[in-house]
């Protein structure tokens, strides 16, 4: 056990809290900025298992920030040059790798068995998904997100704590992303190490439980702060995701993407729109289903917000990726 020797040391832990740890099941969405960190501590505690669920490749711009890739791993796909990484740096964890995207229709298949899910996509449309299911199924859901020199991460759901929707409900007007803004390698190191701190609190059972606390973090002004939202009420009025198979012929589907954007439409017979015109679309859409598609999930919130204000009910998003 010497491997695990100066934690278990720890009255926190000890043996009992190491065997919990080698007996726990952790899903983390996204091996990227957040993701090498948190699958590094987390395998490097003795966490039993990790899933790792990850469809994107492993990119030269990816190495400043995702250490545990190399150059040789460019081309790969992240999860598996992930589990590879982890295999060798801890063998006596099991770890399990999925090149696929999470959308509401895999969810659950996902996250089965888990005794915790980690959000490290840092996607609007992710983090609701996942904070949607973990909230019905009771699972306990750590979520961050981080851009320039700032970020959050915080503990959700779990049968003791509200869910994202409580402290996020709703989503800006606008956003920037990595690809556009930039973002500090040592700060997403830091947001990402501390999603595998709240995750193993969680998992030792710790007080005071993170569930239902967050934290932020400047790095560019060196400053942090914390808050609990443990009783803020779930709002009752935001927009579900569905995925692409969930369309169904009587629905309403608006595609916000431009035809140099995506030259096919999501489905037959869906419209194209802009958030700005597509109120235009209020009366048809208060007698059905609607759901509007983007690429991220913004832009269909926003649009969602149009139509609700123009007295529309049944709406929900996708978000194509």
């Amino acid at each position: 056990m010497s491997r695990y020797a100066r934690q278990m040391i720890m009255p926190e832990i000890g043996a009992d809290g190491q065997a919990r740890l080698a007996a726990a099941r952790v899903v983390v969405i996204g091996a990227g900025g957040l993701g090498c960190p948190a699958l590094s501590y987390l395998a490097g505690a003795g966490v039993g298992g990790l899933k790792i669920v990850d469809a994107d490749v492993v990119e030269e711009s990816n190495l400043h920030r995702q250490p545990l890739y190399s150059m040789a791993d460019v081309g790969r796909r992240k999860a598996d040059a992930a589990r590879s990484a982890l295999a060798a740096y801890n063998p006596d964890v099991e770890v399990l790798a999925e090149t696929r995207r999470l959308d509401p229709a895999n969810a659950a298949s996902i996250c089965r068995d888990a005794d915790l899910v980690i959000d490290a996509a840092d996607s609007f449309a992710v983090t609701y998904i996942l904070s949607d299911h973990c909230l019905a199924s009771g699972q306990a859901f750590v979520s961050a997100s981080v851009l320039g020199f700032a970020g959050y991460a915080g503990g959700f759901c779990g049968g003791l704590a509200p869910s994202v929707r409580a402290v996020f409900p709703d989503l800006p007007h606008s956003a920037a992303s990595c690809a556009t803004a930039g973002v500090s390698g040592p700060a997403v190191g830091v947001l990402g190490s501390l999603q595998a701190q709240l995750a193993l609190s969680c998992l030792l059972g710790l007080e005071p439980s993170p569930l239902g606390r967050m934290v932020s973090v400047d790095l560019r002004r060196f400053t942090t702060s914390s808050f609990s939202f443990a009783g803020a009420p779930e709002p009752d009025d935001g927009f579900g995701f569905v995925s692409v198979a969930d369309i169904a012929g009587d629905d309403l589907v608006v595609d916000l993407r431009s035809i140099d954007e995506a030259p096919s439409t999501v489905s037959t017979g869906a419209r194209r729109a802009t958030v700005d015109d597509v109120a235009a679309l209020a009366s048809d859409a208060r007698k059905r289903r609607t759901i509007l598609c983007c690429r991220s999930g913004l832009r269909a919130w926003n649009a969602g917000l149009r139509l609700q204000q123009a007295g529309c009910t049944d709406i929900s998003l996708i978000a194509l990726g």
